[in-house]
């Protein structure tokens, strides 16, 4: 169950998604969550991204949810600590033993999306400092497209502001990779994710009766790999702070 937790967010942490409601009673043992409700999907990187309008403390942030993955997952172990062992205090040893292998697990299973991501193969040593630098040096740039154009830097440079570290960073990941890590990351890298001002232009048109915007939408999303620019860019300037709500 715990590697099947981990995987799971280590897999919609490496896509920007945020949850947004990750209770306890919105997981489940199989591997799989409920009730998205204010989900939505980074663009800029900023690890304590919020989008839920209940969220105000930030506890269901970007770089947060790794953090409530292990709650939860204490919270169920203390309810099973009864099932564990008849001896109580032996029971709360292994329940410990299995909760304190939760950030080690996580982490492996992170590394493992990010190397995926960057279109690299086996594992290295340096990779947990390449990718912990990666995060550092992107601060601010598009997540999504980002990773689309990491090997294009003159597409990519239009998309920090500062792009000193990035150029610094950029030598460190070619002497990585190697000659089919462009492929590979075109594979895994999405070009298309539902753009949250995407989502609200195909909302507001349905509410008014014209599902057109809508059927697009889906249909760029459901074939995320294919380069579609007019759903690749992220929100104008003007579309303000994103604020997403339960029960929608």
């Amino acid at each position: 169950m715990i590697a099947r937790q981990t995987g799971l967010v280590a897999q919609w942490m490496g896509l920007g998604f945020i949850h947004g409601v990750m209770n306890t009673d919105n997981m489940a043992i199989s591997g799989e969550t409920i009730d998205y409700g204010p989900c939505a999907f980074m663009e800029g990187y900023a690890p304590g991204t919020v989008f839920s309008s209940i969220d105000h403390q930030g506890r269901y942030a970007y770089a947060n949810q790794p953090l409530i993955l292990g709650w939860n997952i204490a919270r169920l172990a203390e309810c099973l600590v009864p099932l564990l062992d008849a001896d109580g205090e032996r029971a709360v040893a292994l329940a410990n033993a299995r909760l304190q292998g939760i950030a080690a697990g996580y982490r492996a299973a992170w590394e493992a999306v990010m190397r995926a991501k960057l279109g690299l193969t086996g594992e290295e040593p340096c990779d947990g400092a390449l990718i912990d630098d990666l995060l550092q040096a992107m601060q601010g740039a598009d997540w999504t497209l980002t990773f689309r154009r990491l090997d294009d830097p003159s597409a990519l440079r239009p998309l920090f502001e500062d792009f000193t570290a990035m150029a610094a960073w950029l030598p460190r990941w070619r002497a990585r990779a190697d000659a089919g890590s462009a492929r590979r990351m075109a594979e895994v890298n999405p070009a298309v994710i539902p753009r949250n001002h995407r989502v609200e232009e195909a909302l507001a048109a349905a509410t008014g009766g014209d599902m057109a915007p809508f059927h697009r939408l889906l249909a760029a999303v459901t074939a995320p790999f294919t380069e579609n620019e007019a759903y690749m860019l992220p929100a104008p300037s003007g579309f303000g702070q994103y604020v997403t709500y339960c029960g929608t």
